[in-house]
Formats: C-alpha cells, sequence, structure tokens
C-alpha cells in the first residue's frame, strides 16, 4: 500500500534569475526587488483570480516603519524580516498553509 502525501509546493520570489515559477500554495515575497518591487507583485498577483487565493509572505532586510503595513495592505497575509529567524518564519508558514486549507 502506498502512503500518499499532501505536497506543499512554495515560491521564494527573490532577485536572483536561477529561481523557477511554479504554481506554490504560498509565496515568500522579497520586497526589495528590481524594477517591480515585491509590493507591485504582490498586488498584481492579489488581483489575478488565478493566484489570488495563494498566501503571501513578505520578507525583507531592510525593515523600515511601516513596512508590515504597507506589505498588509498590498495584499500580503503575513511579514518577516531577514536574516530569516527559521522557527519563526516555519510558524508563519505553517499558519498561512492551515488558514488556506480552512478557507
Amino acid at each position: 500500500m502506498t502512503e500518499s502525501r499532501n505536497v506543499q509546493r512554495l515560491l521564494y520570489v527573490e532577485d536572483n534569475e536561477d529561481n523557477l515559477y511554479m504554481l506554490p500554495d504560498l509565496i515568500l515575497m522579497d520586497l526589495n526587488l528590481p524594477e517591480i518591487d515585491g509590493w507591485e507583485a504582490t498586488r498584481r498577483l492579489k488581483a489575478d483570480p488565478a493566484t489570488r487565493d495563494i498566501p503571501i509572505i513578505a520578507l525583507t532586510a531592510h525593515a523600515m516603519a511601516g513596512d508590515r503595513e504597507k506589505a498588509l495592505a498590498s495584499g500580503c497575509d503575513d511579514f518577516d524580516t531577514k536574516p530569516i529567524e527559521f522557527d519563526r518564519l516555519l510558524a508563519k508558514i505553517e499558519q498561512a498553509l492551515a488558514g488556506r486549507e480552512g478557507g
């Protein structure tokens, strides 16, 4: 008997050309991107019916006053800072995925 797994996928949006796009269950969005910043990319994803329900967690290394509020206003579901504290980020990922499954 084969065990079936519910595989979760994650897309990390970073200003690194080596990242490939896949239809994810959650997006980690770097806010400080060249050309189109993470706030605008989030607004576009949330405006598209095909991607609007994917939870987005904003990440930034240069957190300024008001960045969290701005990220949430643009459509991000949560916010975290770099350097990443793995346990804290993992808890946010689990919460976002649980909210998606429940809602």
